[in-house]
Parts: C-alpha cells; structure tokens; sequence
C-alpha cells in the first residue's frame, strides 16, 4: 500500500511540473513577442528544461522500478513470514504432544518405580527371612550336631558298659552254672544220706525222705544222746553241714542275681531281660512270658491299627455335599479375578480360610490378596511361576510372611486347604486333606488386619485394585470357599473335610462375591463331585 501511495504521489507532482512548465512557457511567449533572437534563448532554456525533464523522468522510472522490487521483496517476505507462523504453530503443537507423551510417560515410569520399590521391599523381605531361617538352619544343625555328639558319647558308653555287663554275665553264668553243678552234687549226696537213712538206725526215722530230711535238718540236736544211736550223730551232724553249705550257695547265688540285676538296670532294659534269662533256673523267680501269650496281643494291635487306618482314610468325593458352588479360572490371565465389596466389615484379630483346590498347573498362584491405601498386602495367600513353586507365601501385614508347603496339591485333583491364624499368641496352622502341614508361632502377635479394604480372589494386588501380573494368576478351580473372623478346630477342619456343614460364624463365602472378571465363570454344585 505504501509503495502504491508513492507512485500515485510521483505522478502528481509530474503533472503539476509539466502544467507549470507549460503555463511559464505561455507567460513567456505573451509577454515577450519580440524578436527571433530574443526567442532563442527561451528555446534553449526550454530544450534544456524538457533535458532535464526526460532526466527526472528516467530517474523517476528507475525509482519506481525500484519500488515496484522493493514491493515484491516485500511480498516475498510476508509469504516467508507466514510460513515461518506455519512452521512455529506446527513445532508448538508438537511440543505439546511431545510433552503430553512425557508427562504420560512419567506417570508410567513413577507407577513402574513405586512397584519394583513394592518389589524391591518385597525381596528384601524375604531375604531378611530366608537369613534369619539361615541362621536358625545354623543354630539348629549346630544343635543337632552337638545332640549327636553328646548321643554318640552316650551310645559308646553305653555300649562299652553293655560290654561289661556281658563280661560279667558271662562269668555270672559261669558261676551259675558251677552253683548248678554244685547243687546237683549235693542233691546226689543227699539222696545218697536218704538211702543212708532208710536203714533201721533210729526209731524216730521210719521212713526218712526228703520231709524228713528237711525235718532232721532243721531238727535242734540234743546236749547227750545216748551211746546206742552213737552211729546217728556223725550223720546227723554231716547233714547239717551239707544243709548250711547249701543256704550258703543259694545265698550267694541270689547276691550274684541281685547285682547282676542291678547291673542291667543301669545298662538298659535289655540287659535286664538277658538277667532274667539268667535267673530262670531258679524256682523262685517267675517265668518268661510264654510265646503263645505273645501271640495272643497281636490280634488287638492289628484291630487298633485297622481301626485308625479306617478312621484316617477320606471318604470318596462324591460324600463331600458342603460346596454350594465353585469358581472356574480358566487361563493365567490379568482379566481373570473375581471381587468382594467391600472386603471385611471389622477387623480381624483371628481368621480361618478354607478351600477345594483343584489345579493342573506347575504353581498354585495367588488364592487370595486383601489391600488397603496403607499397604498393598494385609493378606495375601500369593504364588507364582518362579522357583521355588512347590510354596506360597501366608502374608499378613508386608513384609512379615510364612511359606506354606503346597507341592503335594499340585496334581489336578481336589485338595482341601485350609488356613488358621490367631494374633493372640502369634500362632498359625495350615491343613491339607484335614493333615496338618505346616505351623508356627511369633507371627504378628497382636497384630490387627484392618476393615474396608479391597479383597480379591485370584490376583495379587500392587496397587488397590490393580498391578497384576500374568505370573502369578490362579489357574484352575475354587471350590466351597468361606472364611471365619476365629480360629477353627482341628475337629472342625477335619468336618469340613469329609464333608459335614460348615462351623458357624462365616463371614465371607462364594455367595459374598460381587464381581466376577474376564473370563472367570461361577457354578453352582452342592456335591464337589458334581462341579466338574
């Protein structure tokens, strides 16, 4: 517009000059009409001015030629300046998107940090666990090994006083049988007095045996017989002394019998049956049980035995009718989790969890994951498809835990489980098929899981309500699944297992559930075998 304004401004100003030429050059001719020598120097004057003219002309198109290129750099520039607008608009709105993806991005790398810091504790938990189960392994094996030193030392002990024991049964059956020996000379010797005896010496003695032996021997001789029984007197007085070196044998041989017996007391109960064995010859001491009595006990321990094995043995799954319904977790997927809302309505200062497990999978998964805004696992029955798999881990209040044992379950057939806790005294129990598997004490003693949490069947959660992972899914088949605010029973656990009714108290079975994800299906079975 400028450029346009001054060439219309240039041509004003060149008429005006070519009008007031021409009007000059007529005020010219009017006033002076003189002579052809005074007109020219008013033609040169002329000449030169219309020179001049054609000069300012020519400078003057040159000028507007030149504007006229000034206004097409001009344009040129307002074309640049608007495809540089273009350009700053297009790389402002990609740095917006660049920074919306950043911001995105952030959100996602603070999110992936606070879980591998969840992790990371994690880790450090179990670490911290498996050192201290370490070091009481160490403390243990130390134990043992000191156990079984002391044990060796006893046994070497005992061993060498077994061996004296034997050495001095040995020379006490040697003596017992010298004892034997002697008796059986002193009883010939005796009868042989007896058939002394019988010859008519003494009118007292009719008929003398060994009554009346005995009676002679302990009979009080008399100060003066008369000379007649003089040949009565120096038999009398052998017998006697055959009688009284008798009582001394048999005394000595019950010392002997009496010490060996004290003898084999202190070595073992062995010993003292191989002292008795010594002592049958004797017809003071009682007898040995016979065999036949023996035998006669084995019938009652076999029936005891076979009525414990009948009690132990399960009844067949089609007994079980306390199921109610089942939940089907078909693949290793994040989709697949079923919900109660809301989790626990009070808290919790003892629990029991019981389940029908049934998985053909390498690993358990994740059964059950409580959480709350202040910690991600409150309660969580967690496995995963990583070594160790034949374990879970029993979590209650991150990061104390226990793992329980679970190798036996994975079969593809129905187990029953079932989880006890009481804060209490610290203690836990955890049955399989109504066996109790695992136990302990000292964890979380006094501790409370809190109410209003977000409770879920199936993941384990990182965040409330999210973070799964395919890892550590369920996969396969919960059934007859309840929980109690109190700790069951061993005689209700085994109830529960062959299939009575359920204890009173529950406070969460499948009919609680409020949402079931992805692919999960609920069926309704009264008999567990009936739900598949």
């Amino acid at each position: 517009m400028c450029v346009a304004l001054g060439m219309l401004q240039t041509q004003r100003m060149l008429c005006i000059l070519v009008v007031h030429a021409a009007i000059c050059l007529q005020g010219i001719l009017l006033h002076q009409p003189g002579t052809v020598e005074q007109r020219k120097p008013f033609f040169e004057r002329f000449r030169r001015l219309e020179e001049q003219f054609r000069r300012f002309q020519g400078v003057t198109l040159l000028r507007l030629q030149e504007i006229a290129g000034n206004y097409n750099a001009s344009d040129g520039i307002n074309t640049k300046f608007e495809q540089l607008l273009n350009q700053h608009q297009s790389l402002e709105s990609a740095a917006n998107e660049t920074h919306t993806a950043t911001q995105e991005e952030l959100r996602d790398l603070k999110a992936w940090v606070k879980k591998l810091q969840n992790k990371t504790k994690k880790q450090d938990s179990k670490i911290a666990a498996l050192e201290e189960s370490l070091r009481e392994r160490d403390w243990q094996s130390a134990a043992e090994s000191a156990l079984l030193s002391n044990m060796t030392q006893e046994v070497e002990s005992h061993r060498q006083a077994t061996q004296a024991v034997r050495i001095g049964q040995g020379g006490l059956q040697k003596a017992l049988e010298s004892l034997q020996d002697a008796l059986k000379s002193q009883g010939s010797k005796l009868d042989e007095l007896e058939r002394q005896l019988k010859s008519p010496v003494d009118n007292e003695v009719l008929r003398p045996g060994r009554l009346a032996a005995a009676h002679l021997l302990n009979r009080v001789p008399q100060k003066k017989e008369p000379e007649a029984a003089g040949g009565q007197n120096p038999t009398l007085k052998k017998l006697r002394a055959k009688h009284q070196q008798r009582k001394k044998l048999l005394q000595e041989s019950t010392r002997l019998v009496a010490q060996s017996q004290s003898r084999g007391l202190q070595s073992g109960t062995l010993l003292g049956q191989e002292a008795s064995l010594h002592q049958e010859p004797e017809a003071d001491l009682p007898s040995r049980p016979q065999p036949q009595a023996l035998r006669q006990q084995h019938p009652v321990m076999d029936k005891a035995s076979e009525e414990r094995e009948r009690l132990e043995t399960p009844r067949k799954a089609g007994a079980i009718c306390n199921v109610d319904s089942m939940l089907v977790f078909p693949n290793a997927s994040t989709e697949n989790f079923a919900t109660f809302t809301p989790g626990f309505q009070a808290g919790l200062l003892e629990l029991s969890l019981c389940s029908w497990v049934s998985t053909s999978a390498s690993y358990l998964g994740t059964i059950l994951s409580y959480a709350t805004e202040e910690n991600d696992n409150k309660l969580v029955l967690h496995g995963r498809d990583v070594a160790p798999r034949n374990s879970i881990h029993f979590v209650i209040g991150d990061p104390a835990f226990r793992e329980l044992p679970v190798g036996q379950i994975l079969d593809g057939k129905w187990h029953h489980i079932c989880v006890i806790w009481s804060s209490i005294q610290g203690r836990y129990w955890f049955y399989v098929d109504r066996r109790l598997a695992s136990m302990g004490s000292k964890f979380q003693k006094g501790y409370e899981i809190p109410p209003k949490g977000s409770l879920f069947l199936g993941q384990e959660q990182d965040t409330i309500g999210g973070g799964f992972e395919p890892s550590e899914s369920f996969v396969g088949y919960l059934a007859g699944f309840a929980m109690w605010d109190r700790a069951l029973s061993p005689g209700e656990v085994s109830g529960i297992a062959v299939g009575k009714g359920l204890p009173r108290g529950t406070i969460l079975t499948l009919a609680n559930v409020s949402a079931l994800n992805g692919a999960v299906q609920k069926v309704n079975c009264t008999c567990l075998e009936h739900c598949l």
